[in-house]
């Protein structure tokens, strides 16, 4: 089984823009992220694929793999696919370009779905986290993801999910993180399926899968990532490089 990581990495950022290109401790964060990735020893090849030609050559310079988008797209997802198409490939793991100290546990985690699925029924796996706080659980931003008693994705929202109707009976409230592992021919399919309803109404891309008909295998962490989303968010990672690297 031939596990690569694909890191998509787009230059233009609403909060942050040109975020990927910061100054980290000496390196870029994208490098940062890049070499983070290889260090993990979890992936065969580790890509980069980018719109933009700073990153392009950011990655290249460091002797790094980079494929360069060859047309837009609307979410990470799609610009993965396009690039793994003709790369040979059983999974594929979607690696944030934004969190530079990647979580190779949870990482192993996701790759390990694929190795004890013998009948290969499992498409997709990605990682969900426990959310206590009534603000991070009301939170639009955070979206929730409910699962099956097998952690099977039942449905992802960015409401409420599940109703607390019953207030005797106890509920866990679970936030999804926006990291996959995909087997490729789903990451295909994905990529030659247009936006679906649900998708398009909650613009939530691991909806498309399921309407698909994809079944995704939730696996649980406790790490909460340290992504950088805005320039308080780059202090911080700098404070953590000091501490931990």
């Amino acid at each position: 089984m031939k596990v690569i990581a694909m890191i998509p990495a787009r230059y233009s950022a609403s909060r942050f823009p040109g975020k990927l290109m910061k100054d980290l401790g000496g390196k870029s964060v994208i490098v940062r992220t890049y070499e983070a990735a290889l260090q993990t020893n979890l992936f065969e090849e580790v890509y980069v694929v980018t719109d933009s030609d700073v990153i392009f050559k950011a990655i290249d310079q460091v002797g790094g793999k980079v494929i360069m988008s060859k047309t837009e797209h609307e979410c990470g997802s799609d610009r993965i696919a396009e690039a793994v198409e003709f790369i040979a490939a059983d999974i594929v793991v979607n690696v944030q370009g934004d969190e530079p100290f990647i979580d190779a546990i949870s990482l192993s985690k996701l790759i390990n779905v694929f190795k004890v699925d013998v009948k290969k029924e499992i498409d997709l796996a990605s990682l969900k986290v426990q959310i206590t706080n009534k603000k991070d659980i009301e939170n639009p931003n955070n979206v929730k993801v409910i699962t099956d008693v097998n952690n099977l994705a039942l449905y992802f929202s960015r409401s409420v999910i599940p109703f607390h109707r019953d207030k005797e009976v106890s509920v866990k409230y679970y936030k999804h993180k926006g990291v996959y592992a995909f087997r490729k021919q789903a990451l295909l399919d994905f990529y030659k399926t247009p936006m679906t309803p649900l998708e398009a109404a909650e613009k939530i891309e691991a909806i498309r899968y399921q309407e698909i008909g994809k079944k995704i295998k939730m696996v649980e962490t406790t790490i909460e990532a340290v992504g950088i989303d805005t320039p308080e968010d780059l202090e911080k990672a700098k404070q953590y490089l000091n501490k931990h690297v």
